[in-house]
């Protein structure tokens, strides 16, 4: 008689799933409102829209989804995860930020070969806390063991926010005119992209390990890696209508010429001066360490510039010293000119 074959003998442990699912409901449920009828257990979460839509006259849904890509190496390098939660969310929070939306709840999605509890609780936990500074109701999400499709070790982290918009405040670029200035809001780090470039870089040409200090960071290499993508939204959202924001573009990947580009028309340019700002110690490290050219650099990373915002000329000034009131690095990056929808880095 053969030998029965289970589903953990295949290589997917049923009860590590249940067990994740029960250390994160506690978790979850911490950002939750009572808009939130049922959020993580059931078949899909249920949210009440009806108190959110009595601000709005129009509401439009915005959604988006994203995840932290190969920065999940570095947290395994390092055995810290509860970074990179706050980073999906955070990254996901300020991609539906850039058409003037607000979030209202997000959902994750973690993959992994073999699904170990612990760190899906730390992804959550992180993720949490996000949540709840942004003020999203984390309401559900999906854990996948996947064996043959993922490496042992590996795990995959995604997430999906949705949020709300006044159909007359969406911001699309298309109220962008020459002569609106171009301001920038500092990044933390690399946030979430161009790590395949960095680990490259710094542990396979620079030899270095994660757990190196560098004197150049004040730190090891694997927390400056590691430092979580900034939220924007907090900051921004109580300013868009009142300064006239005409265009707003996320420093992901692709860099400042990629993401500028995507709020342009055909009929300007954006003309950005590279000595508006001071490029962070960790972009010069990888730049020199690997003799990256400048242009790859400003392709892959965001080299210290997190968001662009564009305003009406006469707005600018205003809206740069309400945003350093609160305490934030304004840089003036440039100006919106007459062209073919080109971003000119001079």
């Amino acid at each position: 008689m053969k030998k029965p074959t289970t589903y953990k003998d295949a290589g997917v442990d049923v009860d590590a799933g249940l067990e994740s699912l029960r250390r994160i409901k506690q978790a979850a449920a911490s950002t939750h409102g009572p808009a939130v009828l049922i959020g993580l257990g059931s078949f899909g979460s249920l949210y009440d829209l009806g108190a959110a839509l009595k601000d709005y006259k129009s509401p439009v849904l915005v959604q988006s989804a994203d995840g932290v890509g190969t920065k999940m190496v570095v947290a395994r390098m390092m055995g810290v995860y509860d970074t990179v939660g706050e980073d999906l969310v955070n990254h996901c929070s300020n991609d539906i930020l850039c058409q003037g939306a607000r979030g209202l709840t997000f959902l994750d999605y973690i993959a992994a070969q073999r699904l170990e509890p612990a760190v899906v609780e730390k992804l959550v936990e992180g993720m949490a806390r996000a949540c709840k500074k942004v003020g999203l109701a984390l309401v559900g999400g999906e854990t996948a063991e996947m064996p043959g499709v993922y490496l042992p070790g590996e795990v995959d982290l995604a997430g999906v926010i949705t949020g709300l918009v006044e159909k007359e405040d969406i911001i699309t670029g298309e109220k962008i005119r020459a002569g609106d200035a171009l301001l920038g809001l500092r990044s933390s780090g690399l946030h979430t992209n161009g790590y395949t470039l960095a680990r490259k870089v710094l542990f396979d040409t620079m030899g270095h390990k994660a757990q190196d200090v560098a004197p150049e960071l004040g730190r090891t290499i694997g927390e400056a890696l590691l430092e979580p993508h900034r939220d924007y939204s907090r900051l921004l959202l109580p300013l868009l209508r009142p300064y006239q924001v005409s265009g707003l573009a996320h420093i992901t990947g692709g860099g400042l010429p990629d993401n500028t580009h995507r709020i342009l028309s055909g009929k300007f340019d954006a003309v950005i001066e590279k000595s508006s700002w001071e490029t962070p110690p960790l972009f010069q490290m990888i730049r020199h360490g690997g003799a990256v050219p400048e242009e790859e650099m400003f392709r892959a990373f965001n080299m210290g510039v997190g968001m662009v915002i564009a305003a009406p000329r006469e707005k600018a000034d205003g809206l740069a010293g309400a945003l350093e009131d609160a305490g934030e690095a304004v840089f003036r990056l440039g100006e919106i000119r007459q062209g073919s929808g080109k971003v000119k880095l001079v």
